[in-house]
């Protein structure tokens, strides 16, 4: 029954998202998980500890959030199951878990990107970007905001759409809640500064472990998604895929950014400005760098397309798992 939790978490999510009033009345579980990371990172991560004995602690964080993780979905799990039963108590678990994707809130943010270029021109542009991506954004074109904006569109399709879903569909609740912890953990410590190389080692390495399937599941929905979009190429798609995903900064990042980057014939990734550092990243695609808010809005068509393929393939398993 896990994938009809899945396919009532992506449906509702899909049609509702999560509710402002709600998020401004209790907040959101990446925020509860957030506090949770922020508490330890203060309590545990002291700088007057060793390297070692940092990177122990943050193997702790990892176990308690994983714990934390999997014993809140099997408690919301059994909650719901004492007073429902059968698919009903499936399909609230499955508006529960919806909480857990990020399939409209993406298309949300990186739509305002590419309106605030449209419409209020590029320091708008700069200032819209600047709450999806952890690069310093005040010295970007317009070339560079669009590019920023995909590129986040590309990772996020992957780690907050695809495999909180996976997980979800895997191993229920649980595993999508464990997953979100995991996932919060690498956004908040697992960075390479020197506060956090040590402390974070644990949950940055985990969370490439457990994005891994989605990585490539990811640019799979991407490119079969090129292949009905007119004027895409799921063909330059693979060529991309085959030639740069490997050569990412990220294990997992690289193949949703290269199916994306070739799949519109664009050029994504390249050198950037972290914290006022200046990083030499290899590019990823080989078509144009001069991109603009148009290029922002095919690249939302072709993740609309993806997410409906993914929800597509989840209604016929369900299906197939129901009859058999």
């Amino acid at each position: 029954m896990f994938a009809v939790l899945a396919l009532a978490a992506v449906a509702t999510e899909a049609i509702v998202g999560y509710p402002d009033r709600l998020f401004r009345r209790v907040g959101h579980p990446v925020t509860w998980i957030g506090a949770l990371i922020a508490w330890c990172d203060k309590v545990w991560n002291s700088e007057t500890l060793s390297y070692d004995e940092r990177r122990w602690r943050g193997v702790y964080v990892l176990v308690l959030l994983l714990a934390v993780g999997i014993l809140s979905g099997l408690a919301i799990t059994a909650f719901v199951e004492q007073f429902l039963h059968g698919a009903v108590a499936v399909l609230l678990c499955g508006v529960i878990g919806s909480s857990m994707l990020a399939q409209r809130s993406l298309y949300a943010h990186v739509a305002d990107v590419a309106s605030a270029l449209e419409s209020d021109g590029i320091e708008a542009g700069r200032r819209a970007v600047s709450m999806i991506v952890g690069r310093d954004t005040r010295a970007l074109d317009e070339a560079a905001v669009s590019r920023a904006a995909i590129e986040s569109l590309a990772e996020n399709f992957s780690d907050g759409v695809v495999a909180p879903l996976f997980w979800m569909t895997v191993a229920g609740l649980p595993g999508a809640v464990a997953y979100k912890a995991v996932n919060t953990a690498d956004s908040m410590i697992g960075h390479k500064s020197e506060r956090y190389l040590a402390f974070g080692w644990a949950s940055a390495r985990f969370d490439d472990l457990v994005n891994l399937p989605a990585s490539r599941l990811s640019a799979f929905w991407l490119v079969a998604a090129a292949s009905l979009s007119p004027g895409l190429s799921p063909h330059r798609a693979i060529e991309v895929l085959r030639r740069d995903a490997g050569h990412h900064r990220s294990p997992n990042a690289g193949w949703p950014e290269a199916a994306m980057a070739g799949a519109l014939g664009i050029q994504l990734s390249g050198p950037r400005i972290y914290n006022g550092v200046a990083v030499a990243e290899r590019w990823v695609g080989n078509g144009r760098s001069d991109l603009t808010a148009v290029d922002i809005r095919t690249a939302l068509d072709l993740y609309r397309a993806a997410c409906g393929l993914q929800i597509a393939a989840l209604v016929a398993f369900v299906i197939v798992s129901l009859t058999f």
